[in-house]
């Protein structure tokens, strides 16, 4: 009689960096390196893709993330390729998320985040992480980390992370910084480059989502001066009429 194996194997754990990469399209990569303007002189100029949508990353991560080393997190956050650095930060929100701070894992998560903040180098890569991490983290904490980000970011990615980050504020109805932030960007030197005026008018009209009228009231001393596609983001959910007397002011 042939003797059975008492301890089978475990099964193979799946790698976060190989089943990212084996998902890779080359038709795909190519009109990502468009839609993201991976072109000479643009904003994410020599970023390289794979050719995954984001619905396949985040498939792939909620079947990964439980077995994911730290290490191999720093592995996919430091590639070339944009979306293993996205799957890198998704890992890194359901770490923070699931941890329940055990062990002060959501401390250490935040510091991963910080001391890798340059690979967080476009816009869906901050949106897609800067609130859950680090807006989640400062709720009830000193915020100044994100005037500091705002004021001397070295990148407008950093800076894009410091008034997004406050989109979890304004989801618990806390939206004094937002305004604060934006008066800041207000203040910087002509011309401030599109993706920073498209972020502060989008939290400026999720502000506004929470209170209307005091929305209506910042832009009404401040459209003037407005970049006009700040403006145009922030005032999207208004009335036709309002949005027509604003835009002429």
């Amino acid at each position: 009689m042939k003797e059975t194996n008492a301890n089978p194997e475990q099964p193979k754990v799946e790698s976060l960096y190989q089943a990212i990469l084996q998902q890779q399209d080359a038709e795909k990569a190519q009109h990502l390196s468009r839609f993201f303007k991976t072109g000479k002189g643009e904003y994410g100029e020599g970023d390289k893709f794979l050719g995954i949508k984001v619905p396949d990353v985040r498939a792939t991560v909620k079947r990964c993330w439980s077995s994911v080393s730290f290490d191999e997190l720093e592995t996919c956050l430091t590639s070339e390729y944009h979306e293993m650095r996205l799957a890198a930060l998704l890992t890194l929100v359901q770490f923070y998320k699931s941890s329940q701070n055990l062990g002060g894992l959501q401390q250490i998560c935040i510091n991963f985040y910080l001391s890798h903040i340059e690979y967080v180098n476009n816009w869906d890569l901050v949106d897609l992480s800067c609130y859950e991490l680090l807006g989640n983290w400062l709720l009830d904490k000193d915020r100044g980390i994100l005037y500091d980000m705002v004021r001397k970011g070295r990148t407008i990615w950093e800076q894009r992370i410091g008034i997004v980050s406050t989109m979890q504020f304004v989801r618990h109805g806390e939206l004094d910084d937002t305004y604060a932030l934006a008066e800041l960007f207000l203040e910087k030197p002509a011309p401030l480059h599109d993706l920073l005026q498209k972020a502060v008018g989008w939290l400026l009209r999720e502000a506004g989502k929470r209170d209307a009228h005091r929305l209506k009231e910042w832009l009404g001393r401040r459209c003037q001066t407005m970049p006009r596609t700040m403006l145009r983001y922030a005032i999207e959910k208004f009335s036709e009429e309002e949005r027509k007397k604003l835009m002429k002011k």
